[in-house]
């Protein structure tokens, strides 16, 4: 029986400003399973980002709570912290250091000895075929290269939880296929991945569960296997947009 590593509860997230309040998540709740592939998915607005973001601890929920084996990620941050690895949309890599001080950079961060520094960082780049680009600076990267910089600082500290958000977007599809099954392989590690992707084959070809959000409320989670054979349907694709096309119906006929 799978063990759960991360639970949701009953999370709620209101971002208020002078003029209205916006409810980006409404009542959330959720079971990730410990070295399970979680795939989040949902239209532009359906809450991806603000639930990734409060996993993350880059901001707190409204209400409600996120439980790390069983205790309150806010009870213990910092172990929460140093149990998680972030890789976020936007590559934010140091720009004025190369990729094996970038690396470095994020081991000190967590405060590794000096010595597991490097041999994680030279692990990490021959793992995620970085090596010829060791001495190189960020700019002069692809971009493939680089989110597989923002993989390996997310990987230095040796998570057991991994965030990836859009991992992939604006790559070509061979760099993209290639990066899944690094995914894969971190699978294969024992980490637990949650991935956010707007790429329905990606979603398809790597998660264990799929979560879809709409309106910032979990509508549905299930297997992969489960979903198909529930719909009838053949691909994830098919089945997500004949979700999107009902929950459109629902809410012009609320409009009604």
């Amino acid at each position: 029986m799978s063990k759960a590593i991360l639970e949701v509860k009953d999370v709620t997230k209101i971002y208020k400003s002078k003029s209205k309040s916006t409810r980006a998540l409404d009542g959330v709740s959720l079971t990730i399973n410990e070295g399970e592939i979680f795939g989040l998915l949902g239209v532009n607005g359906a809450g991806k980002t603000t639930l990734s973001s409060i996993l993350a601890t880059l901001h707190p929920p409204t209400s409600g709570q996120v439980l790390y084996n069983g205790v309150s990620i806010y009870k213990d941050i910092l172990n929460y912290r140093r149990a998680l690895g972030f890789c976020p949309q936007r590559q934010n890599l140091d720009k004025s250091l190369t990729v094996k001080e970038n690396l470095i950079f994020a081991g000190r961060y967590f405060l590794l000895p000096k010595q597991e520094i490097h041999l994680r960082a030279e692990l990490l780049m021959k793992q995620l075929r970085l090596t010829c680009y060791v001495d190189n600076d960020i700019d002069s990267l692809s971009g493939g290269t680089k989110q597989r910089v923002l993989i390996a600082r997310a990987l230095m500290h040796n998570p057991k939880i991994v965030i990836l958000d859009e991992p992939t977007v604006g790559l070509d599809p061979d760099i993209r296929r290639s990066l899944w099954q690094q995914i894969k392989d971190l699978k294969q590690l024992g980490i637990t991945i949650i991935l956010t992707t707007h790429y329905l084959d990606e979603a398809e070809y790597l998660s264990d569960r799929i979560c879809i959000l709409s309106h910032g409320k979990v509508k549905l989670i299930e297997s992969l296997k489960t979903l198909k054979e529930r719909h009838k349907m053949a691909k994830l694709e098919d089945i997500f947009l004949q979700l999107i096309q009902e929950e459109r119906k629902e809410d012009e006929c609320s409009v009604k």
